[in-house]
């Protein structure tokens, strides 16, 4: 049964079950390497935001903060090797988020892809959908326990595996831009764009892998600005921030807001 929202609480959300995506970046903040626990309580007071509206809530967090396994396989190291070492940096990452979620009274639980025990339970599919439906988070470590994969394609993996409305993926720009913002300031943020589209034009939302399959399950995407405090809310009420990654064709801003049926 789905956990109902707040007593008293008036605005509906629209979606009900999602996977908020999270890079090791964003942990870092400002330093760039690391954990900001100053982050990890801003992301940790919008998530408790969105519980109490009665959202079920999945995360997947990456580990480019303490480690990333492509640039480890570039200076020589065994690719394996090193996209495992990656996965243990995003149950760090974890361990991060659920002290700050759990410090705002959210239950949480850290399902890890590679099992330890000690620190987290194993990732199954049907325990993770039962924490949800109590109104626990859920926080997805390891990736997918393969190498050569990444936590985006990890988010849209468990996206499917639960049944999610939607692929949350928080940046730190404000959308998908036809071209890089930071360098060229006429680039034009798209306000919805088709998955297809992001292939061909090999845009950086999410990679390859992960496009296809949301495309292949339906999963809309929604890439908005994380810095912005209130947008994961403001993305859960249905408002038109950031870009919307779907089935409709792309629309730059100013031609309208989301397309209807994603």
């Amino acid at each position: 049964m789905m956990a109902p929202a707040t007593e008293g609480s008036k605005v509906q959300p629209k979606y009900r079950r999602v996977v908020l995506k999270l890079s090791g970046e964003a942990l870092a903040g400002g330093a760039g390497y690391g954990i900001d626990p100053e982050v990890v309580v801003s992301i940790a007071r919008q998530i408790r935001e969105i519980r109490e509206l009665g959202v079920q809530v999945g995360v997947v967090v990456g580990g480019g903060n303490i480690w990333r396994g492509t640039s480890g396989s570039a200076k020589g190291m065994d690719r394996a090797t090193a996209d495992y070492m990656g996965m243990l940096a995003t149950v760090i990452n974890a361990l991060a988020m659920q002290d700050g979620l759990e410090k705002h009274g959210v239950d949480t639980r850290v399902a890890t892809a590679i099992e330890m025990r000690e620190i987290a339970e194993p990732y199954i599919r049907r325990r993770a959908i039962r924490h949800l439906e109590k109104g626990r988070v859920v926080i997805f470590a390891a990736g997918t326990g393969n190498p050569f994969f990444s936590t985006d394609t990890t988010a849209a993996l468990r996206a499917a595996e639960i049944e999610a409305e939607v692929v949350l993926k928080a940046t730190k720009e404000d959308g998908v831009f036809d071209d890089d913002p930071r360098r060229n300031l006429q680039a034009r943020k798209y306000q919805s764009i088709s998955y297809i589209e992001v292939l061909q034009k090999g845009l950086k939302v999410l990679d390859s892998t992960a496009i296809s399959l949301c495309m292949d399950n339906g999963i809309p995407i929604v890439v908005f600005n994380l810095a912005v405090e209130g947008n994961i809310r403001r993305v859960i009420l249905g408002e038109p921030i950031g870009t919307l990654v779907g089935n409709g064709g792309g629309k730059v801003d100013g031609s309208g807001g989301y397309p209807a049926g994603n």
